[in-house]
Protein backbone atom coordinates (compact mmCIF):
# COMPACT_ATOMS: atom_id res chain seq x y z
CA UNK A 1 0.00 0.00 0.00
CA UNK A 2 1.28 3.46 -0.91
CA UNK A 3 2.44 5.72 1.89
CA UNK A 4 -0.17 8.21 3.01
CA UNK A 5 0.42 11.74 4.27
CA UNK A 6 -1.44 13.43 7.13
CA UNK A 7 -1.18 16.76 8.91
CA UNK A 8 -2.41 16.86 12.50
CA UNK A 9 -3.15 20.25 14.02
CA UNK A 10 -3.10 20.17 17.82
CA UNK A 11 -0.62 17.30 18.11
CA UNK A 12 1.30 18.43 21.19
CA UNK A 13 -1.00 16.81 23.76
CA UNK A 14 -4.18 14.85 24.37
CA UNK A 15 -5.95 13.16 21.47
CA UNK A 16 -3.77 14.85 18.83
CA UNK A 17 -0.61 13.44 20.37
CA UNK A 18 -2.10 9.97 20.75
CA UNK A 19 -3.41 9.95 17.19
CA UNK A 20 0.02 11.03 15.92
CA UNK A 21 1.53 7.96 17.58
CA UNK A 22 -0.95 5.67 15.82
CA UNK A 23 -0.24 7.06 12.37
CA UNK A 24 3.51 7.04 12.95
CA UNK A 25 3.33 3.33 13.75
CA UNK A 26 1.34 2.79 10.56
CA UNK A 27 4.18 4.31 8.53
CA UNK A 28 2.37 7.46 7.40
CA UNK A 29 4.26 10.67 6.66
CA UNK A 30 3.08 13.10 9.30
CA UNK A 31 3.14 16.84 9.71
CA UNK A 32 2.41 17.90 13.27
CA UNK A 33 1.52 21.37 14.45
CA UNK A 34 0.63 23.19 17.66
CA UNK A 35 1.64 26.32 19.57
CA UNK A 36 4.06 24.38 21.79
CA UNK A 37 7.03 23.76 19.48
CA UNK A 38 9.11 22.13 22.23
CA UNK A 39 6.44 19.48 22.76
CA UNK A 40 6.27 18.90 19.00
CA UNK A 41 10.03 18.43 18.73
CA UNK A 42 9.99 15.97 21.63
CA UNK A 43 7.17 14.05 19.96
CA UNK A 44 9.12 13.98 16.69
CA UNK A 45 12.09 12.38 18.49
CA UNK A 46 9.88 9.55 19.77
CA UNK A 47 9.49 8.20 16.23
CA UNK A 48 12.93 8.34 14.57
CA UNK A 49 11.92 5.76 11.96
CA UNK A 50 8.86 7.73 10.85
CA UNK A 51 8.76 10.80 8.63
CA UNK A 52 7.53 13.50 11.01
CA UNK A 53 7.79 17.22 10.24
CA UNK A 54 6.89 19.98 12.67
CA UNK A 55 5.56 23.51 12.42
CA UNK A 56 4.62 25.93 15.18
CA UNK A 57 1.08 27.06 14.40
CA UNK A 58 -1.32 29.13 16.45
CA UNK A 59 -4.64 28.60 14.67
CA UNK A 60 -5.81 32.08 15.72
CA UNK A 61 -2.76 33.88 14.30
CA UNK A 62 -3.02 35.66 10.92
CA UNK A 63 -0.26 33.46 9.46
CA UNK A 64 -1.89 30.13 10.43
CA UNK A 65 -2.94 29.30 6.87
CA UNK A 66 0.46 30.19 5.45
CA UNK A 67 2.21 28.00 8.01
CA UNK A 68 -0.16 25.11 7.33
CA UNK A 69 0.72 25.22 3.64
CA UNK A 70 4.42 25.29 4.55
CA UNK A 71 3.97 22.16 6.67
CA UNK A 72 2.07 20.43 3.88
CA UNK A 73 4.97 21.19 1.56
CA UNK A 74 7.48 19.75 4.06
CA UNK A 75 5.92 16.28 3.78
CA UNK A 76 5.23 16.46 0.06
CA UNK A 77 1.48 17.06 0.13
CA UNK A 78 -1.33 15.54 2.13
CA UNK A 79 -4.11 13.02 1.81
CA UNK A 80 -5.72 13.94 5.14
CA UNK A 81 -5.87 16.96 7.40
CA UNK A 82 -6.95 16.37 11.00
CA UNK A 83 -7.87 19.41 13.07
CA UNK A 84 -7.63 18.28 16.70
CA UNK A 85 -6.99 21.65 18.34
CA UNK A 86 -9.71 23.33 20.32
CA UNK A 87 -10.51 24.67 23.75
CA UNK A 88 -13.50 24.62 26.07
CA UNK A 89 -14.46 25.31 29.65
CA UNK A 90 -17.43 25.07 31.92
CA UNK A 91 -18.28 28.72 32.44
CA UNK A 92 -21.69 29.18 34.09
CA UNK A 93 -20.47 32.49 35.58
CA UNK A 94 -20.06 33.79 32.02
CA UNK A 95 -16.54 35.10 32.34
CA UNK A 96 -16.47 37.04 29.08
CA UNK A 97 -12.74 36.52 28.53
CA UNK A 98 -13.21 32.75 28.66
CA UNK A 99 -16.17 32.86 26.30
CA UNK A 100 -14.44 35.04 23.74
CA UNK A 101 -11.20 33.04 23.83
CA UNK A 102 -13.20 29.89 23.14
CA UNK A 103 -14.98 31.59 20.25
CA UNK A 104 -11.68 32.84 18.83
CA UNK A 105 -10.06 29.40 18.81
CA UNK A 106 -13.05 27.24 17.91
CA UNK A 107 -14.53 29.45 15.20
CA UNK A 108 -11.93 31.93 13.88
CA UNK A 109 -9.02 29.50 14.22
CA UNK A 110 -11.09 26.56 13.00
CA UNK A 111 -12.21 28.48 9.93
CA UNK A 112 -8.69 29.58 8.99
CA UNK A 113 -7.37 26.02 9.05
CA UNK A 114 -10.33 24.33 7.39
CA UNK A 115 -10.57 26.93 4.63
CA UNK A 116 -6.85 26.62 3.88
CA UNK A 117 -7.17 22.85 3.62
CA UNK A 118 -10.28 23.12 1.45
CA UNK A 119 -8.57 25.49 -0.96
CA UNK A 120 -5.54 23.17 -1.05
CA UNK A 121 -7.75 20.26 -2.10
CA UNK A 122 -9.56 22.57 -4.54
CA UNK A 123 -6.46 22.36 -6.72
CA UNK A 124 -6.34 18.59 -6.61
CA UNK A 125 -7.03 16.68 -9.81
CA UNK A 126 -10.29 14.71 -9.97
CA UNK A 127 -8.19 11.77 -11.14
CA UNK A 128 -6.50 11.53 -7.74
CA UNK A 129 -8.16 9.91 -4.76
CA UNK A 130 -10.17 12.45 -2.77
CA UNK A 131 -8.48 14.38 -0.03
CA UNK A 132 -9.96 14.33 3.46
CA UNK A 133 -10.66 17.02 6.03
CA UNK A 134 -11.32 15.50 9.45
CA UNK A 135 -12.22 17.61 12.46
CA UNK A 136 -12.77 16.76 16.10
CA UNK A 137 -15.93 18.61 17.07
CA UNK A 138 -18.01 17.33 19.99
CA UNK A 139 -21.32 15.85 21.05
CA UNK A 140 -21.66 19.16 22.93
CA UNK A 141 -22.68 20.70 19.61
CA UNK A 142 -25.94 18.77 19.74
CA UNK A 143 -27.72 21.18 22.10
CA UNK A 144 -26.85 24.41 23.89
CA UNK A 145 -25.31 23.57 27.27
CA UNK A 146 -25.94 26.16 29.98
CA UNK A 147 -22.72 25.34 31.82
CA UNK A 148 -20.59 25.77 28.66
CA UNK A 149 -22.33 28.26 26.34
CA UNK A 150 -19.49 29.21 23.99
CA UNK A 151 -18.10 25.68 23.84
CA UNK A 152 -21.38 24.06 22.81
CA UNK A 153 -22.19 26.91 20.43
CA UNK A 154 -18.80 26.82 18.70
CA UNK A 155 -18.98 23.06 18.29
CA UNK A 156 -22.35 23.51 16.62
CA UNK A 157 -20.72 26.08 14.34
CA UNK A 158 -18.03 23.58 13.37
CA UNK A 159 -20.58 20.94 12.45
CA UNK A 160 -22.60 23.34 10.30
CA UNK A 161 -19.48 24.71 8.65
CA UNK A 162 -18.43 21.23 7.57
CA UNK A 163 -21.96 20.59 6.26
CA UNK A 164 -21.72 23.78 4.21
CA UNK A 165 -18.29 22.92 2.81
CA UNK A 166 -19.50 19.47 1.85
CA UNK A 167 -22.27 21.07 -0.19
CA UNK A 168 -19.82 23.56 -1.72
CA UNK A 169 -17.44 20.74 -2.62
CA UNK A 170 -20.25 18.91 -4.41
CA UNK A 171 -21.36 22.03 -6.30
CA UNK A 172 -17.82 22.88 -7.39
CA UNK A 173 -16.64 19.29 -7.76
CA UNK A 174 -13.83 19.79 -5.25
CA UNK A 175 -11.98 16.53 -4.67
CA UNK A 176 -12.44 16.25 -0.89
CA UNK A 177 -14.46 14.31 1.67
CA UNK A 178 -15.21 15.20 5.29
CA UNK A 179 -15.14 13.38 8.61
CA UNK A 180 -16.80 14.99 11.62
CA UNK A 181 -15.58 13.25 14.80
CA UNK A 182 -17.77 13.81 17.86
CA UNK A 183 -16.29 12.38 21.05
CA UNK A 184 -17.90 12.42 24.45
CA UNK A 185 -15.75 13.04 27.50
CA UNK A 186 -12.15 11.88 27.02
CA UNK A 187 -9.60 11.90 29.84
CA UNK A 188 -7.28 14.56 28.35
CA UNK A 189 -5.75 17.79 29.71
CA UNK A 190 -8.80 19.63 28.31
CA UNK A 191 -10.75 18.21 31.28
CA UNK A 192 -7.98 19.15 33.73
CA UNK A 193 -7.55 15.50 34.76
CA UNK A 194 -11.00 15.54 36.35
CA UNK A 195 -12.55 12.08 36.42
CA UNK A 196 -16.03 13.07 37.60
CA UNK A 197 -17.48 13.31 34.10
CA UNK A 198 -20.01 10.65 33.05
CA UNK A 199 -19.00 7.91 30.61
CA UNK A 200 -15.41 9.16 30.62
CA UNK A 201 -13.26 7.46 27.98
CA UNK A 202 -9.56 6.71 28.23
CA UNK A 203 -7.41 8.37 25.58
CA UNK A 204 -6.27 5.07 24.02
CA UNK A 205 -9.86 3.84 23.72
CA UNK A 206 -10.98 7.03 21.99
CA UNK A 207 -7.86 7.19 19.81
CA UNK A 208 -8.40 3.72 18.41
CA UNK A 209 -11.94 4.57 17.34
CA UNK A 210 -11.05 7.98 15.97
CA UNK A 211 -8.27 6.56 13.79
CA UNK A 212 -10.65 3.88 12.52
CA UNK A 213 -13.20 6.55 11.60
CA UNK A 214 -10.53 8.53 9.72
CA UNK A 215 -9.27 5.50 7.82
CA UNK A 216 -12.82 4.48 6.88
CA UNK A 217 -13.58 8.09 5.97
CA UNK A 218 -16.82 8.08 7.88
CA UNK A 219 -18.88 11.23 7.44
CA UNK A 220 -19.94 11.47 11.09
CA UNK A 221 -18.37 9.45 13.90
CA UNK A 222 -19.77 9.61 17.43
CA UNK A 223 -17.13 7.83 19.47
CA UNK A 224 -18.68 5.18 21.74
CA UNK A 225 -22.12 3.59 21.44
CA UNK A 226 -23.25 5.02 24.80
CA UNK A 227 -22.85 8.56 23.54
CA UNK A 228 -24.75 7.68 20.36
CA UNK A 229 -27.70 6.71 22.56
CA UNK A 230 -27.38 9.88 24.64
CA UNK A 231 -27.32 12.10 21.55
CA UNK A 232 -30.34 10.31 20.07
CA UNK A 233 -32.17 10.85 23.37
CA UNK A 234 -31.24 14.55 23.48
CA UNK A 235 -32.76 15.08 20.03
CA UNK A 236 -36.13 13.96 21.43
CA UNK A 237 -36.20 16.70 24.10
CA UNK A 238 -38.65 19.54 23.36
CA UNK A 239 -37.29 22.96 24.22
CA UNK A 240 -39.39 23.45 27.34
CA UNK A 241 -37.93 20.25 28.81
CA UNK A 242 -34.35 20.90 27.69
CA UNK A 243 -34.20 24.24 29.49
CA UNK A 244 -34.98 22.40 32.73
CA UNK A 245 -32.44 19.63 32.07
CA UNK A 246 -29.81 19.41 34.85
CA UNK A 247 -26.76 19.42 32.56
CA UNK A 248 -24.12 19.51 35.30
Amino acid sequence: MATKNIVIIGASSGLGKSITARFAKKGWKIGIAARNIEALNNLQKEYPEAVVATEQIDVTAPDAGEKLLALIEKIGGIDTLLLASGIGSQNPSLDTAIELNTVKTNTFGFTQIVDTAFNYFRGRSRKESPGQIAVISSIAGTMGLGIAPSYSATKRYQRHYIDALEQLAHLEKVNVVFTDIRPGFVDTPLLNNCRKFPMLMEVEYATKRIVKAILKRRRVAIIDWRWRLVVAFWHLFPRFIWKRFPAK
